[in-house]
């Protein structure tokens, strides 16, 4: 595996909508297991494909590794298919916008589906920071950045 480089605002590419995953083969799971090695070696908890340079529709996560064991999540063609009624403000940050935190507002609770590598369907509620990496990784994918929600309510 390697560490991939990872592209700095305001590169191209950071603003496209992605394309769906249509394979999920061998070429697949080696972009997921170098972008999980990137986003480690980086100290994030999340990394889109986009942000290293490859406009699909794929994110990887791991929102509690800073605390605890590493629980990588690997996310094809992601959707968020339900909101919590209630928001909260983090201060999150970018890696593609270091040095950059942001106040977003976002709901504390998603749904979200999603593929594994394997093209198996899955659903889950996300809750805390897994649902705010979530949401951002998933912004990220349509062209979306955290410098889009400065001076929002």
């Amino acid at each position: 595996m390697s560490v991939l480089p990872i592209l700095q605002h305001p590169h191209a590419t950071l603003r496209k909508t992605c394309e769906r995953v249509d394979r999920f083969d061998s070429e697949i799971r080696d972009l997921a297991a170098h972008m999980l090695e990137t986003m480690y070696a980086a100290k994030g908890r999340g990394l889109a494909a986009p942000q290293v340079d490859v406009p699909i529709r794929l994110f990887v996560m791991d929102a509690g590794w800073k605390d605890g064991e590493r629980t990588p999540l690997i996310c094809a063609n992601p959707s968020v298919v339900a909101l919590g009624a209630e928001v909260r403000t983090c201060e999150e940050q970018c890696l593609s916008i270091p040095d950059h935190p942001v106040g977003v507002t976002r709901p504390a609770r998603v749904v979200m589906r999603w593929h594994d590598l394997h093209a198996r369907a899955h659903e889950a509620e996300l809750s805390g920071a897994a649902a705010v990496i979530a949401r951002h990784e998933a912004d990220h994918l349509e062209g979306r950045q955290i410098l889009d929600f400065i001076g929002e309510p």
